[in-house]
């Protein structure tokens, strides 16, 4: 379709003039320049894109091979503490799952924010009673 439209030098004289017309001789060279700087950060995006893809294919296979099992079975839980030990255990271990779920929300909004930075919710505690 656009191979022939470049095949004789008065179809891009006629394109030529048809730009400056429209965008207008001062404003010609702002657009191409933006156009060129849009293309650079596009093409950085993908490049990006493709190394982060693989590295996580490259760090999958090894991590999976050596990740510890996060919850440890039920008679690792020490078995000497007091039922209200255990309740403020599990409530300060859920604390920290909506803190880590918390954490993702935001970093999958904003991937440059600082999670470091996430305010933690108050701690609940109960109260003996």
């Amino acid at each position: 379709m656009f191979s022939d439209l470049f095949d004789s030098p008065w179809k891009i004289l006629i394109v030529a003039v048809v730009l400056i017309v429209l965008f207008g001789s001062k404003k010609l060279p702002h657009a191409a320049r933006s156009l060129g700087q849009s293309m650079r950060i596009l093409k950085t995006e993908v490049q990006g894109l493709h190394e982060d893809q693989s590295a996580a294919e490259a760090a999958s296979p090894s991590s999976a091979a050596r990740a510890p099992d996060p919850v440890p079975p039920p008679a690792a839980i020490a078995p000497h503490q007091q039922p209200d030990q255990q309740a403020a255990q599990i409530d300060a271990l859920r604390q920290q799952i909506r803190d880590l779920q918390r954490a993702a929300t935001l970093h999958a909004a904003d991937p440059d924010a600082d999670l470091a930075a996430v305010p933690a919710e108050p701690q609940r505690t109960q109260q003996p009673g």
